[in-house]
């Protein structure tokens, strides 16, 4: 098995070798053409606009006004992707324009055997605020009874790439797993998941901590290159500029920023740990033209602590944690003109959550 795990992990790089294994030859040019046949290049660029803008006053020297502007939001998307529609999924699109929701692109499994993928990077601003976003992924799912010998019966992997940069987070991630089919509706899985990420947990801020409980920010903005005269009430950054007249601006609104450039400068500079987990999970598919559910969850119960100084084992209470993701999509026609639906995906690794979900209800006037 392991030999053709890592045929299967070199079929990329692969494209135009040949080469013979048990009777069967494999021309991977050709296969390299099947693998891109039917995919789908896109690129698109959406925009619109943000928040209003905000009118401020000042009354320090008199009344003064003025206008903090957001500017408008775009995103640009760039990508590819292969993956087989699910009977439900809405065919109406002519066009990929980068804001589809694709809720199965989180599945384990997809709908056909053998490989699909998505590479997909953003270029985004959201309410002033610049994004870049990615999410790119190999995926590979075989049944019993495989003809070929490269396939591996009971089999599912995924090779991905998330960076969410609205949800701060970002890792990669490689599963491996054996998959049992209770009957045509309903498969589990039990594998072993490897994701490489920063060290999530990490507090930069908990060395600043005083027996107290305050945080001693004053001597920490003074490392950072902060010049503080009490006396003549001046602040000045690093580059000698002022920043603050009275200690309420410095405390409320310079420190604040202090701590939050500190805190994204020290996780920048540490490197990615790796964290091998345990992985138990579920999917389900059943689909007709009036009713339909797919779903699908995945449990990490048990991780491997290696003792790292940055492992994550260190920032929890308990020797282990429970990390999940699942998602579900649902529909019923309740009759010729009424309708209602339910999709969403959520995630919880480390001390990050994400998720976003939609539900509704259609009814076609006759």
């Amino acid at each position: 098995m392991i030999k053709k795990i890592l045929i299967l992990l070199l079929l990329p790089i692969l494209n135009y070798a040949q080469f013979t294994y048990k009777g069967y030859e494999y021309d991977f040019e050709k296969i390299f053409k099947d693998q891109l046949k039917f995919s789908t290049i896109y690129g698109a660029v959406n925009g619109g606009t943000s928040v209003s803008d905000v009118k401020s006053f000042s009354v320090i020297d008199g009344l003064q006004t003025s206008t903090i502007e957001t500017p408008y939001d775009y995103s640009v998307t760039f990508g590819i992707r292969k993956i087989a529609r699910f009977g439900y999924e809405n065919k109406a699109n002519t066009f990929y324009d980068g804001t589809e929701s694709n809720y199965t692109d989180a599945a384990t499994v997809g709908k056909v055997k053998g490989f699909e993928y998505l590479f997909e990077i953003d270029y985004a601003r959201q309410q002033g605020v610049d994004f870049i976003d990615q999410h790119h992924f190999i995926r590979y799912s075989s049944d019993d009874d495989c003809d070929d010998p490269l396939c591996i019966d009971y089999f599912a992997a995924k090779v991905e790439y998330l960076k969410d940069g609205f949800a701060d987070v970002e890792y990669f991630e490689l599963s491996e797993r054996y998959r049992y089919k209770k009957d045509k509706d309903l498969a589990f899985s039990i594998g072993a998941v490897h994701r490489l990420a920063e060290p999530y947990g990490y507090d930069p801020l908990q060395e600043w901590i005083l027996d107290n409980g305050n945080l001693h920010y004053t001597y920490l903005a003074i490392q950072e290159g902060y010049t503080i005269d009490v006396a003549n009430s001046e602040y000045k950054d690093p580059s000698g500029n002022t920043v603050a007249n009275s200690s309420d601006v410095w405390k409320e609104v310079v420190i604040p920023q202090v701590l939050s450039d500190y805190t994204a400068k020290k996780r920048n500079e540490l490197n990615r740990v790796i964290q091998h987990s345990v992985v138990v999970g579920f999917d389900y598919y059943k689909y007709s033209k009036d009713y339909w559910l797919h779903a699908w969850g995945n449990l990490l119960p048990w991780h491997y602590n290696d003792g790292s100084q940055f492992s994550y084992h260190n920032y929890i209470e308990d020797d282990q944690w429970y990390d999940y993701s699942g998602g579900v999509i649902y529909g019923r026609k309740l009759d010729k003109q009424l309708g209602v639906f339910a999709e969403g995906k959520y995630y919880k690794y480390w001390n990050r959550e994400w998720y976003d979900f939609k539900f509704g209800i259609n009814y076609i006037i006759r």
